[in-house]
């Protein structure tokens, strides 16, 4: 049975998860691969702190370069994170005609061209199925699973911090800013969250999955992102009210020449099955032209469950190299650049939920209405929230048909002007 060295660039939460789970399941993965994959390096600036896996002798270091330059060592796991010296050692790592496994889904959004272009010069693999949905098999299922299909679209549930917190905003009527310091709490955010409540995270995995199903990569300053820091407490409960859960969704699409990418607080019915995922759990729901609608649904981050992923592209390369060489694959090397362009933001079309703070004053809704008519925008609901108390404003709520958002936005602007509202409108899409 051939031997297939591995090496680990990085032995934090999930490079420890890695080293446990080849340690442990080396001899079930002989049985099934039928190749020996043996863990014989790993680099880590910190090789002291006790990271709660049996490591054998000699197999840490404080040098990456004896992991990069070791000839036993056949795949390099980078776990480090960033696109900082991450991507240097990626890069070379590849230059050495070394595979490569990662979960960097910042690296891969953002120098994805460069990577991958190293690893078809060398001839090597990289696999980087955890850089989306972490246990969830997603990037497997679009390259392999689903390549035969024409990919319709991808909505996505990729950010397990935002999806913790708006199901306890829903279910115990928290505000965001309370829910927040519990997750941060309870480890599920970090310290600084933007990343993740400003819906960077999810583009990051959102141009990923565009990459696989379309061979083409948006610039991520192209790609329309709202988070869920401004998500008002009333909004959840409204779009309840209506038959809505609001989930951070990532919408991958194409129609004709144009890829929609784009990240938003969006609400989404409760019958669909995208609104039974809670917690800090994460889902893809894919439309393809032969196989229709499918859901991938699990954990997306933690140690083990990233690991698994990890691991499972370990596994994959390794057969690959003991049973005939590096099956390198131009899946999400860009091939669609100059047949495809991003659609602009104002293009998108969508249904809208709108809220206004409405004077009470006879003719404020004509106004609003008007409004949104004049620009195209036709209403399916509304409903006010609420009575007045004296002079203050009413809450009113208002469902559209699908219209552009910048048709949405130039009414809105044009009511704002007219005085009838007391406070910024709220702007969600619906699913």
């Amino acid at each position: 049975m051939k031997q297939i060295g591995v090496g680990i660039l990085g032995f934090g939460t999930v490079g420890a998860g890695v080293a446990d789970g080849l340690l442990k399941h080396r001899e079930v993965m002989a049985k099934r691969l039928d190749v020996d994959i043996v863990l014989k390096k790993i680099a880590d600036l910190d090789i002291t702190t006790d990271r709660g896996v049996a490591v054998p002798d000699g197999v840490l270091t404080t040098d990456a370069k004896s992991v990069l330059c070791d000839p036993a060592v056949d795949i390099v796991v980078e776990t480090i994170g960033g696109t900082g010296i991450a991507r240097t050692f990626v890069l070379e790592a590849l230059n050495n005609r070394k595979c490569v496994v990662t979960a960097n889904k910042k690296l891969l959004a953002e120098h994805g061209d460069e990577i991958f272009d190293a690893a078809e010069r060398n001839g090597v693999d990289i696999y980087f199925g955890a850089s989306v949905g972490g246990g969830i098999p997603i990037i497997r299922v679009l390259r392999e699973g689903l390549a035969g299909n024409d990919i319709e679209s991808i909505h996505g549930i990729l950010n397990g911090t935002c999806n913790y917190i708006l199901t306890r905003m829903e279910n115990e009527g928290l505000p965001f800013d309370q829910v927040l310091r519990d997750a941060q709490r309870l480890g599920y955010a970090e310290a600084n969250p933007s990343l993740d409540i400003d819906g960077f995270d999810t583009a990051h995995k959102a141009c990923i999955l565009a990459a696989l199903a379309y061979g083409f990569r948006p610039r991520l300053e192209d790609v329309h992102v709202e988070g869920i820091r401004s998500l008002a407490g009333e909004d959840v409960k409204y779009a309840a009210d209506f038959g809505y859960r609001i989930k951070l969704l990532a919408k991958v699409s194409k129609s004709g020449d144009e890829v929609e990418v784009s990240v938003a607080p969006t609400l989404v019915p409760m019958t669909h099955m995208l609104a039974s995922v809670n917690d800090a759990f994460n889902a893809a729901w894919v439309k393809g032209d032969m196989s229709d609608c499918t859901m991938y649904y699990g954990r997306g981050a933690g140690r083990a469950p990233t690991a698994s992923t990890v691991v499972g592209d370990i596994g994959d390369i390794a057969r690959n190299l003991a049973h005939g060489g590096a099956r390198y694959s131009r899946a999400v090397k860009t091939y669609g650049e100059g047949s495809v362009r991003l659609r602009p933001e104002g293009e998108i079309r969508s249904r809208f939920y709108l809220r206004f703070m409405l004077a009470d004053r006879p003719g404020a809704m004509g106004v609003v209405a008007t409004a949104l008519g004049r620009h195209g925008v036709s209403l399916m609901a509304v409903s006010q929230k609420g009575s007045a108390e004296g002079n203050q404003p009413v809450p009113v709520v208002a469902m559209t048909h699908a219209a552009k958002a910048s048709a949405i936005d130039a009414a809105l602007a044009e009511i704002k002007e007219s005085g009838v509202i007391g406070a910024e409108p709220v702007k969600l899409r619906i699913f």
